[in-house]
C-alpha cells in the first residue's frame, strides 16, 4: 500500500499542515462548570499533536452567554478569560508541531444544559426529534425552542465574529463554524426545522443564507492569514438518517453558496464518507459534491480510520484532508503507526472514557 499521500503537506489558506490527516471535533465535556480549559484537555490535545496528526479541530465550543451552550462541562470562548485559558492548548499543540482550529458552536434547538438560560432558540418553534443524549448527561425530550428573532440572529452573528477574533488573538491557526448535525446553523438548513416565511426560510437558497452570511462576516472580521471553514452534514445527532430532499440540486445550491462566502474550506461529515450521498443509484458522495460545487479544499470525515479508505478518498481528488474520530481515539499515534506499518488498535468505547461520570467519548459533532 502506497501511503505517501497521507504524509504530504497541504496548505489551507495560510495554514500549512505537515500531513493530510487531522483529528475530528469530538464532544468531551471535560471543561470546568464555567467553561474553562482543564489540564486534562491540554494533555488530550497535546497527545494527538505528539502522535503526529497535522491538524486538530477542537470540540464544539460555545460562543456567548445567551443560548449557545450545548452540554454541561462544555468549554467556551465567550469571554476573554476563557480564551486566555485556551492559549495553553494552542501552545501545547504548537510545541509538538501540530496546527489547531477551534470549532465554534451554537447549539440552537439541541441544548442539553445551559448555565445562562433555560430557553432554547431555533429558526422556528419546532419540537426536536428524539431525546437528549444520556452519555452527555442529558435526559428526556429536548425543550421546545422559541423562534429566533432577527435581533437575536444579529447577536448570534456577532458572537461568532467576536469568538473567532478571540481564537485568533490566542494563537489558533483557524476556526471552524459548526454548520452540521442539527445545531443552530444546520437547523436553518434543515427543511422541517426551518418553517420561516421570511428570506431565511422556504427554498434552499434561503435556508442556506444565514450560514453564508456568518461565513462572510467572520471571514471579513479576522486577518487574511487566519483560516475559516465550516462543517456540513446531512445527519443530525437526533435524526441520524436525515437526507436533503433536493439531493444533488440541494448540494449544488448549498456548496456553491458556501464556496463563494469567503471561507477557506468545507469539512464534510457522513457516516461513511465514500458512500453515495442520497442512498439511490447516484454514486456521488457528499464529499465529492462538496468539492465539485464549492471548489474549496475539502476535509472528509466518516469511518476513514482504515488507511486504505483514507488513501482512496485522497487519491480520488474528492478530499484534500481526512479527519479521524474513533480512529484517532483508538490510536493517538495513528500517524506514526501507519508510517511504520504497525497494526492499528481497534476502537473500544469502554476504554475511552470521559473524565466526568465515566461518560464515553463519541464523535457526534
Amino acid at each position: 500500500m502506497d501511503n505517501k499521500i497521507l504524509f504530504d503537506s497541504f496548505r489551507i489558506n495560510h495554514t500549512k499542515m505537515k500531513n493530510r490527516v487531522g483529528v475530528a471535533p469530538m464532544t468531551r465535556i471535560s471543561a470546568t462548570t464555567e467553561g474553562f480549559v482543564t489540564d486534562k484537555m491540554i494533555n488530550y490535545y497535546r497527545s494527538f499533536a505528539k502522535g503526529g496528526f497535522g491538524l486538530i479541530i477542537t470540540e464544539g465550543t460555545y460562543i456567548d452567554d445567551k443560548h449557545s451552550q450545548t452540554y454541561q462541562f462544555q468549554p467556551g470562548i465567550a469571554f476573554d478569560g476563557q480564551a486566555q485559558e485556551w492559549k495553553k492548548v494552542v501552545d501545547a499543540v504548537h510545541s509538538e508541531g501540530g496546527k489547531i482550529f477551534m470549532q465554534l458552536q451554537h447549539t440552537g434547538p439541541l441544548s442539553q444544559e445551559n448555565r445562562f438560560t433555560n430557553e432554547t432558540i431555533a429558526p422556528s418553534s419546532v419540537q426536536p426529534k428524539g431525546e437528549q443524549l444520556q452519555f452527555y448527561l442529558g435526559e428526556g425530550p429536548f425543550k421546545l425552542p422559541k423562534e429566533i428573532t432577527r435581533e437575536e440572529m444579529n447577536e448570534v452573528k456577532n458572537s461568532f465574529i467576536e469568538s473567532a477574533k478571540r481564537a485568533e488573538s490566542v494563537g489558533f491557526d483557524g476556526i471552524e463554524l459548526h454548520g452540521a448535525n442539527g445545531y443552530l446553523l444546520d437547523a436553518f438548513l434543515t427543511e422541517y426545522t426551518n418553517q420561516r416565511s421570511d428570506e431565511y426560510g422556504g427554498i434552499t437558497e434561503n435556508r442556506v443564507r444565514f450560514l453564508v452570511e456568518i461565513a462572510e462576516e467572520v471571514s471579513q472580521a479576522v486577518s487574511p492569514n487566519f483560516t475559516v471553514g465550516m462543517r456540513i452534514s446531512q445527519s443530525q445527532v437526533n435524526d441520524y438518517m436525515y437526507k436533503w430532499s433536493g439531493k444533488e440540486e440541494d448540494a449544488k445550491t448549498i456548496f456553491s453558496a458556501l464556496g463563494e462566502s469567503g471561507q477557506h474550506y468545507i469539512h464534510v461529515t457522513e457516516f461513511e464518507a465514500w458512500q453515495p450521498a442520497f442512498n439511490d443509484n447516484e454514486p456521488k458522495s457528499l464529499v465529492s459534491l462538496a468539492k465539485k460545487y464549492s471548489q474549496l479544499p475539502i476535509i472528509a470525515n466518516g469511518q476513514l480510520e482504515n488507511p486504505e479508505r483514507a488513501i482512496e478518498i485522497l487519491n480520488s481528488g474528492d478530499a484534500d484532508l481526512v479527519a479521524l474520530g474513533k480512529g484517532a481515539l483508538a490510536d493517538h499515534d495513528w500517524i506514526k503507526k501507519v508510517q511504520n506499518d504497525e497494526p492499528l488498535s481497534k476502537f473500544d468505547a469502554d476504554s475511552v472514557l470521559h473524565p466526568v461520570a465515566n461518560i464515553k467519548d463519541f464523535e457526534i459533532e
